[in-house]
């Protein structure tokens, strides 16, 4: 079994009023884009700046590569990059300038050709020689990006990468953080756009008040949690549902003139109970399904305080590999 990219136990950051981590343990496996989520304040930066070395936890140990922090600080840091909340490079550099500083920070030598790689990835190649300082906000958040991805790191967290940004950069970053797992990479994203985890995540962790509540494969959870909502509009009303389509999730409103199914892990598909409907010959004018979404089951898990809808403790736990 390949040793874990990032390891962290009993990992706990207290500030004299507050718990920012609370004995958070969690293993990421190389290769794997991890979506970290919850709401402000649930502790995902604080996560990240303890591992990154922007803040000092209070106890617990953190593992980069194999290699204990508490052993060697530096040395595994030189293979994580991070890209912050905050817009944060001098003003006074260009941006090819920039990203040769970033190179020579995490030791390497100067590689232009991977410069530009970045900054094609990035649209930021016809950029390459502005001065920052008059690159616009979409811009800046390009360039932070770049800045954590031009030293060829094995772990990157993205911290809101695209928070504020506009849909084109959206789906440049999507597209290239694809092409980085390809490559190996391991990616830790945080993030408020919750289409950005349902798209990219392999596994999610939900954390809330410090506390990490769940850690599960995306698809197994999207079965778990998530509910499928099936609608079927008839053009007259119907008087009872036909008992193929009988369920306790089923029902009929708006006088037989509306049937609703919320298609759980526990129940029928709502394909099921559709060709029930159609095997009776109902008069049918129109059918839609709204599909899971991760957001109703993120709200659903704080909502329940990490307890799934039968009352026990969410599967996967906070330290499942």
């Amino acid at each position: 079994m390949s040793t874990p990219v990032l390891e962290v136990e009993q990992l706990t950051k207290r500030y004299p009023k507050l718990t920012a981590l609370d004995a958070v343990s969690l293993s990421i496996p190389p290769g794997e884009i991890f979506a970290l989520l919850g709401p402000n304040g649930a502790g995902k930066t604080t996560l990240i700046a303890t591992v990154c070395g922007t803040a000092k936890k209070t106890s617990g140990r953190i593992r980069l590569f194999g290699k204990d922090l508490d052993v060697d600080p530096l040395t595994p840091r030189y293979d994580v990059g991070l890209v912050p909340q905050e817009i944060n490079f001098d003003p006074f550099f260009s941006v090819r300038e920039s990203l040769r500083i970033q190179q020579g920070y995490y030791g390497r030598t100067r590689d232009d050709a991977r410069i530009d790689e970045v900054l094609s990835a990035l649209n930021l190649l016809s950029k390459a020689d502005a001065q920052t300082r008059a690159l616009s906000g979409g811009m800046k958040r390009r360039l932070l990006i770049a800045k954590a991805l031009v030293h060829r790191p094995k772990l990157v967290f993205l911290d809101e990468p695209t928070a504020g940004v506009d849909v084109e950069l959206r789906r440049d970053l999507w597209a290239y953080v694809r092409t980085l797992r390809t490559q190996g990479t391991t990616v830790v994203l945080t993030t408020h756009y919750l289409e950005e985890a349902e798209e990219l995540a392999d596994r999610v962790g939900i954390i809330d008040r410090g506390k990490l509540l769940l850690v599960e494969n995306k698809s197994t959870l999207m079965k778990r949690l998530g509910e499928r909502h099936l609608e079927v509009r008839f053009s007259s009303p119907v008087p009872e549902i036909p008992a193929g389509a009988l369920h306790g999730q089923a029902q009929l409103s708006e006088g037989g003139m509306l049937f609703r199914y919320i298609e759980r892990y526990d129940g029928p598909p709502a394909a099921t109970l559709l060709a029930a409907l159609y095997s009776a010959q109902l008069p049918i004018a129109d059918v839609a399904i709204k599909p899971a979404r991760l957001e109703d089951i993120l709200l659903h898990v704080l909502h329940n305080n990490g307890l799934t809808a039968e009352g026990l403790p969410a599967l996967g736990g906070a330290a499942a590999r």
